[in-house]
């Protein structure tokens, strides 16, 4: 190892801390690339350097991909010529200097430019991305998948015990998972629903914990359908089959609705996925109103606010369960961020909404028993093949929509 350092005359080495400041890189272009993915259009952030390093991010977000593109467009003259390793000083350019607060759609811009400004720093150090992030706190990241692996018709389509327990037990088989989501509240949920719809996701639940057994961890999804006080009759009704939480019992915008459920039902509350930034998650955790919060990395600002808001939900003894049905670029952005969060719970992932999923990224998530394994190559640690990529170019998200009997719109 040697000290030799030391030995350096004290003028040389202030030379060589004033190159290393004055070497500064520069952000030289952010290039949006959109991945059709079935479902929905994933949208992958190109960002390059002057000094040839590129960074990837991804900002994802579900039914506004022009919108995110037309965002980044916007957005990228307020950071080329920056440093992209100052990740923070660019997080506050981005999110505080067009005066008009970003919603969601520009958030999800700055969500991608933001992840690729981390890739690139933690390339240009040579290590892997959760070591800017803190360090690892764990060994390993415990996953849960969807029925049939995150394929469309099997997760929204499917109204039957027989057939979710047989999906569901598919996927769990794939890769030795222990933990599943379905969405159990099929179809549109009126403010006041009838005994036979509460009937009906009564034995949806009951054929899912005889056919998967006590040792599958069954996460139930309500898409925030339900009003506060329904979701307290769902959840009563699903509270001898001991779920692993509640996901959006109520809409999640209605945060005294979420706290009236959390109180009233012997379940573990989830939500979050549709809130934004640390200011939308505050009053969710001032009131109680969940257990578990499920921010998503490409909505919320990217990995700076993804932290932070892990970082005021641990001080309420809060878990964090990211959200992620999303490309294999915010899945791996999703590992470096559990590895390095101490509230961390379980990571979501969708492995077989298309084919090709793994053929439009370099390197892949490997996963052993459940569990996804560190990604060690220096940054993100994959990146987009874009020869692959552009082979599935954007088509217009497939809409889904729900309307009740009478005709009056629904939840979705």
């Amino acid at each position: 190892m040697g000290y030799d350092f030391l030995m350096e005359r004290p003028e040389r080495m202030i030379a060589k801390l004033h190159e290393t400041l004055c070497n500064r890189m520069k952000i030289t272009s952010i290039e949006p690339l959109i991945v059709h993915g079935n479902l929905i259009n994933w949208v992958f952030v190109k960002v390059t350097t002057d000094d040839g390093l590129v960074g990837w991010g991804e900002a994802t977000l579900e039914w506004k991909p022009k919108g995110v593109v037309g965002c980044l467009e916007d957005l990228a003259p307020l950071v080329v010529g920056l440093d992209p390793r100052r990740t923070e000083h660019i997080w506050q350019v981005l999110f505080r200097q067009g005066f008009i607060r970003p919603g969601i759609v520009a958030l999800a811009a700055i969500s991608g430019i933001d992840q690729a400004c981390w890739d690139i720093h933690a390339k240009s150090l040579g290590v892997p991305l959760y070591q800017l992030l803190g360090g690892t706190v764990r060994e390993k990241v415990r996953m849960y998948t969807h029925l049939a692996g995150g394929e469309l018709d099997s997760i929204y389509h499917t109204e039957t015990g027989a057939q979710n327990v047989d999906l569901a037990q598919r996927a769990l088989d794939h890769r030795g998972f222990t933990a599943i989501k379905v969405l159990i509240a099929h179809g549109s949920t009126a403010p006041l629903d009838s005994l036979t719809k509460l009937r009906h996701v009564e034995s949806l639940m009951g054929a899912l914990r005889e056919g998967l057994g006590e040792g599958v961890d069954i996460m139930l999804d309500f898409h925030g359908r339900c009003s506060p006080d329904m979701g307290i009759q769902y959840g009563r009704m699903l509270e001898p089959f001991h779920p692993f939480w509640f996901e959006e019992p109520c809409p999640p915008d209605n945060i005294a609705g979420l706290a009236k459920v959390s109180r009233s039902v012997r379940i573990p509350v989830a939500s979050g996925e549709r809130l934004v930034t640390r200011h939308g998650f505050r009053p969710l955790l001032e009131q109680g109103a969940c257990a578990v919060i499920q921010p998503d990395v490409c909505h919320t600002g990217g990995i700076t606010e993804i932290r932070k808001i892990a970082s005021m939900a641990d001080t309420y003894n809060v878990a964090i369960a990211p959200h992620n049905p999303m490309g294999p670029l915010a899945t791996a952005v999703n590992l470096h961020v559990a590895m390095a969060t101490p509230n961390f719970l379980i990571q979501e992932a969708f492995f077989a909404d298309v084919p090709w999923r793994d053929d439009v990224v370099t390197g892949c998530v490997e996963i052993e028993d459940g569990y996804a394994l560190p990604l060690e190559a220096p940054g993100i640690g994959i990146e987009i093949d874009e020869h692959e990529a552009r082979k599935h170019p954007y088509k217009p998200d497939r809409i889904l929509r729900l309307f009740h009997a009478d005709g009056a719109v629904a939840d979705w």
